[in-house]
């Protein structure tokens, strides 16, 4: 059942899926036709689940899940991730490598591999205040106050000298 991003509680369970390449503005209307459809016939054991997306930033899908009236079942979230081959497959891009970081620098979005992040830390080209994406986040309060957020205050602080 497709409902409202904005409307879904804070405690829904999202999922983030970055892409590698900027989405164009009809690959949006495409995506967006595409989530539409199939969050509305999404089930979990039969039972309708109540979701959301929006396509962030034209790089991010975010689904959003109320799991007030059913939870995502491993089937179901199979089911999610077949949907999103389908896509990067459609699009020849890449949404599921979770190896990699999305920041902002010099007011535009970048993604580049785990390696050449670290790498650019090392090197002093990003740092403690640099506003990256923090796609670990795991409901919806997390992803509305937590997801872009300064590299010292997220998972990839790990990488910074201290």
């Amino acid at each position: 059942m497709l409902a409202d991003f904005s409307t879904l509680p804070l405690e829904s369970r999202i999922w983030i899926y970055q892409s590698n390449v900027k989405f164009t503005d009809e690959q949006v209307d495409t995506l967006q036709k595409d989530l539409s459809s199939f969050l509305t016939a999404w089930t979990a054991h039969g039972t309708s689940l109540k979701a959301g997306f929006e396509v962030k930033y034209n790089r991010f899908i975010v689904i959003a899940l109320d799991q007030s009236q059913a939870s995502a079942s491993g089937c179901s979230i199979d089911s999610q991730v077949r949907f999103i081959q389908s896509i990067q497959e459609d699009l020849k891009i890449d949404l599921l490598d979770k190896m990699n970081v999305t920041y902002y620098q010099n007011e535009r979005i970048h993604y580049k591999t785990l390696i050449d992040f670290k790498k650019m830390v090392k090197d002093g080209a990003v740092g403690k205040k640099t506003i990256v994406f923090n796609n670990l986040v795991t409901n919806l309060d997390e992803y509305q106050n937590h997801w872009e957020v300064p590299a010292i205050e997220s998972w990839h602080s790990r990488f910074l000298k201290k």
